[in-house]
């Protein structure tokens, strides 16, 4: 399984973040084609509250089921993230940039979700899962499709939950750097 490498400017290297695209994973076609958004403004950080997973294979199966869940279960159009990480660092392709997500009510319209895989309660998130979403972010900002000065949130900031967990959520500021 190939994965697309999407490069980005950090000061005067160029690196790269591995993303496994929505092909690659197996991804179901969305009901509908999704809403568009140009620039967006904001990234909401989410965890999916599930088990992590350490293999491709697994978190390929567990993408998948969130997929499902979203599509069946809460009847969404497609999986509601733009983007989810898995602890390795690899990056799966969800709505992807420059579509409006489903990731948290009443705020989508500008914003881009990203989602830790995992239960980020009391489990910190790796440092490969960390940088792989720094990379994300500048390759979005240098790809035009997100302000380059971004807002940086965690789910609970706009919604009454305990999203993305207190672990993840005490590490944000270190995104916020990017």
């Amino acid at each position: 399984m190939h994965s697309k490498l999407i490069p980005y400017i950090d000061g005067e290297m160029a690196t790269t973040v591995e993303i496994v695209s929505r092909q690659q994973w197996g991804a179901a076609a969305p009901k509908t084609a999704p809403e568009k958004i140009s620039c967006a403004q904001r990234v909401i950080i989410h965890h999916t509250d599930t088990p992590s997973c350490s293999s491709r294979s697994e978190c390929v199966s567990r993408v998948l089921s969130i997929q499902r869940w979203h599509m069946t279960e809460k009847n969404w159009d497609d999986i509601a993230y733009n983007f989810l990480v898995a602890a390795d660092g690899t990056v799966f392709e969800g709505r992807s940039w420059g579509a409006v997500g489903a990731h948290a009510l009443s705020n989508n319209h500008d914003s881009v979700g990203i989602a830790f895989i995992g239960n980020f309660k009391s489990e910190a998130p790796s440092c490969e899962a960390l940088a792989s979403v720094k990379q994300l972010l500048q390759s979005g900002v240098s790809q035009g499709f997100l302000k380059p000065q971004f807002g940086l949130c965690g789910h609970r900031d706009v919604k009454d939950t305990e999203c993305p967990g207190a672990k993840l959520y005490a590490v944000l500021q270190q995104l916020k750097s990017t």
